[in-house]
């Protein structure tokens, strides 16, 4: 009984601990994300193509992140997703204090982005990890929750910070800077099991290919493409082509979070409540629709309304980034073993960006060539196709998956 009790302690504990830790990541995406595109263009002056071109070297370290991870697989997640944070704090004291060149700058994002991407299997491997069986969702939905609230605070720093204080984006870097490193901090002070019973790695179990996860795979190659478009070309349209300042897109944020704060939990009980393939094709299907309101609308000769169609596009394209839960869910209840999760969500990671480090470039051209409407297209045809592959993700109504030990 005494046993019981302090594992029960020990799991609540490794919770808080955890809700905490992406509390703080949260906070520095919501500034980050905010001021990322307006540093490019007012600091570093990047045209549409440039901007196309600089995602395949900040994507390329989420491409390397099953091997990444397999550098760190003899530590914990926590201990790993710790290592990560810190990676993520150097490289932003290098964006703000050390990019006096475009290359500098490129070199500093890259151990940013490392340090990014590394933790983003970890994290989702964590919630799963410390869910009650048949709660996959719901945990990941709390987590959602609790990093969209900070991610609120955050773009309010920036929102703040730019329309009232003068705040510069070296100030922005040095907040984000200590944000990831308490948050790194407090992972390390995450206790588990997994660090005392993982034996040696060997290369299968660092970067393996498995055919039963073969949707999940063909639905982060679809993701990896989405996903790109509107991380690169979104923000950008309002940045360059209607020269919203960094205070518009924190606003922006601050709008998505709000709405996130309910639609994340409501999105991880829906998941259990229903499945995770009727949520990953409305999924699609909503998301069809958001990129042809984006890169058509404000060409509809709608005046004002142009723009908020831009505005309501950019705020429910991410609220849509939570649907990753689902997949995540997904592969949770289709695993083999527990063994497979945590490397087969990095090799997600790595293939999503395989796409996702490439496409912008040929995005950027076609944006230079035709206009970002045609990007946009582009972005509409791939989400309408994923809609179809999203429709086999189905597990048997018995089965839960493994497993994974909290």
């Amino acid at each position: 009984m005494k046993h019981e009790i302090t594992e029960r302690a020990l799991h609540k504990r490794n919770v808080t601990l955890l809700l905490l830790a992406v509390s703080l990541v949260g906070f520095n995406m919501g500034v980050f994300e905010s001021i990322f595109n307006n540093y490019l263009n007012e600091v570093h002056q990047l045209g549409s193509s440039a901007r196309g071109i600089l995602e395949f070297p900040r994507e390329l370290p989420g491409f390397l992140v099953a091997i990444l991870a397999g550098l760190l697989y003899l530590l914990s997640d926590a201990r790993a997703g710790a290592v990560a944070m810190a990676a993520l704090s150097v490289g932003l004291i290098g964006l703000g204090y050390f990019s006096d060149s475009f290359w500098m700058m490129v070199g500093w994002m890259m151990l940013w982005s490392a340090g990014h991407h590394l933790f983003m299997p970890l994290e989702q491997s964590m919630g799963a990890a410390l869910a009650d069986p048949g709660k996959t969702g719901k945990r990941l939905g709390q987590m959602g929750a609790a990093q969209t609230f900070s991610a609120i605070l955050g773009a309010s720093v920036v929102w703040i910070g730019i329309d009232y204080v003068g705040t510069s984006f070296r100030q922005f870097f040095t907040v984000c800077a200590i944000a990831t490193a308490a948050a790194g901090l407090v992972l390390w002070g995450i206790k588990t099991k997994e660090s005392r019973t993982k034996s040696a790695p060997t290369f299968r179990s660092r970067f393996f290919f498995r055919k039963e996860y073969g949707i999940y795979y063909l639905m982060c190659v679809l993701f990896g493409a989405r996903k790109q478009v509107f991380l690169t070309f979104g923000p950008w349209v309002l940045v360059s082509v209607f020269g919203e300042p960094a205070s518009i897109i924190a606003k922006l944020w601050v709008a998505s979070s709000i709405l996130g704060i309910v639609f994340r939990p409501a999105l991880g009980w829906l998941i259990d409540k229903f499945g995770e393939r009727p949520i990953l094709v409305a999924d699609a299907m909503v998301l069809t629709i958001v990129c042809l309101g984006y890169g058509f609308g404000p060409g509809l000769s709608l005046g004002p309304w142009g723009l908020r169609i831009a505005y309501a596009c950019f705020v429910i394209d991410q609220m849509l980034f939570a649907v990753g839960m689902a997949r995540t869910s997904y592969l949770k209840r289709i695993a083999l073993r527990e063994e497979d999760l945590t490397p087969t969500l990095s090799l997600g990671v790595s293939i999503d960006h395989a796409v996702s480090m490439s496409l912008p470039i040929v995005g950027g051209l076609m944006w230079a060539a035709y206009g970002y409407p045609v990007v946009f297209g582009m972005a509409a045809l791939i989400s309408f196709i994923n809609m179809f592959v999203c429709n086999f993700a189905r597990v048997r109504p018995a089965k839960e998956g493994v497993a994974i030990a909290s």
